[in-house]
């Protein structure tokens, strides 16, 4: 097996993992689109169940924050493998469990309205360790209503 097939091994369990392996990604209906090792996407639809100001309709900003500090930790995880080439597939795989926030920091730009949402997360920073990263949530609109930096753990 040569190396792009690898990487598309790996990036398939990642997507497995994050798409139907953790509850309360399902729970959101978080789902990955994009996944490269530079950049992340994740999407997710409005419902119901994830208003904030019912009046308004819009979107819950505990989820906007989790949707921020999810799709962070992805991009983390995704520069993080940059630095195991060579490592086997399992290797890879065990560091995602060994993931961990340090710091969120959230800015709430514009009101959560739309039908779908998508969060896109990259590195602003791969250490040994640490991994600060830089999100960015937008509506179907195109709206810039979120955005976010993380510092993740990755021991």
């Amino acid at each position: 097996m040569n190396e792009e097939e690898k990487d598309e091994k790996l990036f398939f369990a990642i997507k497995e993992i994050f798409n139907e392996k953790i509850p309360f990604n399902k729970i959101l209906g978080l789902r990955v689109e994009s996944l490269q090792s530079d950049r992340v996407r994740v999407a997710f639809e409005m419902t119901s169940d994830l208003i904030g100001n019912y009046m308004r309709g819009t979107l819950h900003g505990g989820v906007i924050s989790s949707v921020i500090d999810v799709t962070g930790g992805l991009s983390a995880y995704m520069g993080i493998l940059q630095k195991m080439s060579g490592k086997s597939l399992e290797a890879k795989l065990e560091k995602f469990g060994r993931l961990g926030t340090i710091d969120l920091r959230v800015d709430y730009l514009r009101p959560g309205l739309g039908r779908t949402f998508a969060s896109t997360g990259y590195n602003l920073r791969i250490g040994n360790r640490v991994v600060v990263t830089r999100i960015e949530v937008h509506n179907d609109a195109k709206d810039l209503i979120a955005v976010g930096t993380g510092s993740y753990v990755v021991a």
